[in-house]
């Protein structure tokens, strides 16, 4: 399936969010309720944030318009990047719709923040998953070319362990 990777307008933000949220709830990233997972889902929900912070990139079906995922590329020293480092760009909270998966649209996201990167003079892209639960996308990762990078590895809250990876560009 072809898709088209663009900036994501206002008109977006909604579904981006919708996405982020369905994406992260399917694969085991929102636990409970209360606790980290909550203030994480509406960090998840909130694309326009994403898009002030950083840029939010949206992948979409060239045919219909559908939003079929989501992700916020970050220059270091954003407001929202985590971990990378000078000269380093990262991306977070990559989603792809429910509905949309195995159709290549992860793919298209990384790649674009990845040229993104490129063409604004990064040495790398640095990014975080879930040690846990993120098998799937750890998959992607390493077939795109991105290097296990475990001085990176972290926790942003006790009991939640984000492992480093990292291309350079």
């Amino acid at each position: 399936m072809a898709v088209e990777v663009r900036v994501a307008t206002p008109g977006d933000y909604p579904e981006a969010g919708r996405i982020a949220v369905d994406a992260y709830r399917k694969h085991g990233h929102l636990g409970d309720a209360d606790g980290p997972a909550s203030f994480y889902a509406e960090q998840l929900a909130d694309a326009a944030s994403r898009a002030a912070d950083g840029t939010l990139l949206v992948a979409v079906d060239p045919e219909t318009g559908d939003v079929l995922g989501t992700v916020a590329y970050l220059e270091h020293g954003s407001p929202m990047a985590e971990m990378s480092a000078p000269g380093e760009a990262e991306f977070r909270m990559l989603a792809v719709d429910p509905r949309a998966e195995r159709r290549g649209v992860g793919k298209a996201l990384v790649n674009a923040c990845v040229e993104r990167a490129r063409a604004n003079g990064r040495t790398a892209v640095a990014i975080c998953s879930r040690d846990d639960v993120a098998v799937g996308a750890m998959r992607l990762y390493e077939r795109l070319g991105f290097v296990r990078t475990p001085e990176k590895d972290w926790e942003p809250v006790a009991g939640i362990s984000l492992i480093g990876w990292r291309i350079e560009v």
